[in-house]
């Protein structure tokens, strides 16, 4: 199931409004931030003039049911998307019908910043999820005097281009345990402690790596019997051995 919220605020006035409507609604945050603005009903009175102030870019706040497509690979690129909760994986299908996992997504992230006029990859919410979509139209109107909103976006482009060369250096590793290592290592990095909750099943770790589902879990289970990870369910891991993995990695 797709949603839109239904947060507004006035550019320019000190108060923002919140307006709720029936199937979609419209969210601005300030340009620097290009953040998820909290309802004016929830919002404190002494926070709501920060995000008005200055010239904002629109954003449309969608939420997501698990499974479902954000928008398919071929479909007109109209906007670039945050995540502010969940996961989403962007992915292509191959003309002999197998998936490639280009990334995931967690909060904070962006994804859809894609060069032409159509997606090359399609977006899909690996768990409920809730992102703000930003219009390119919305950056076009502006007339060059918006060098904060430039380069936040130019800053999101560059994080996204890394993301993905780090991604082609993973694929390039030639072991499964070197892959799946840098992986656990790269999602224990975007949380905190040494336990990660993963999001996606073992079949999507094994399209984002190239490997086949039967590898990553037999290389699991063998991090598991090293002693370098505990696996208290298939998708809680506990990293016992940080050192270790990394030494793999390296």
């Amino acid at each position: 199931m797709q949603s839109s919220a239904v947060a507004r605020t006035a550019i320019g006035d000190s108060e923002a409004e919140y307006r709720p409507t029936s199937s979609k609604g419209r969210l601005s945050a300030t340009s620097a931030a290009f953040g998820y603005a909290p309802s004016a009903a929830t919002q404190p009175a002494n926070e709501r003039g920060g995000l008005a102030a200055g010239a904002a870019l629109a954003g449309q706040v969608l939420r997501f049911d698990e499974g479902r497509a954000i928008y398919a690979n071929g479909d007109t690129i109209r906007s670039f998307y945050k995540v502010m909760s969940g996961v989403v994986r962007t992915c292509l299908i191959t003309s002999d019908g197998r998936r490639q996992i280009d990334g995931f997504h967690a909060e904070g992230e962006i994804f859809g910043l894609e060069a032409g006029g159509e997606h090359r990859l399609a977006a899909e919410a690996v768990t409920d999820c809730v992102v703000v979509a930003y219009r390119w139209s919305g950056l076009e109107a502006f007339d060059g005097s918006e060098g904060d909103t430039a380069l936040t976006v130019f800053g999101f482009a560059m994080k996204c281009l890394k993301r993905s060369q780090a991604h082609a250096l993973l694929l390039g590793r030639r072991s499964a345990a070197q892959k799946l290592a840098a992986f656990l290592l790269d999602w224990a990095n975007r949380g905190t402690g040494e336990c990660v909750d993963l999001a996606m099943t073992r079949q999507d770790i094994a399209d984002y790596l190239g490997l086949t589902i039967e590898t990553v879990s037999r290389t699991m289970s063998q991090f598991e019997r090293d002693k370098l990870i505990a696996l208290p369910s298939s998708r809680h891991v506990v990293l016992r051995n940080r050192y270790a993995l990394q030494d793999l990695v390296d």
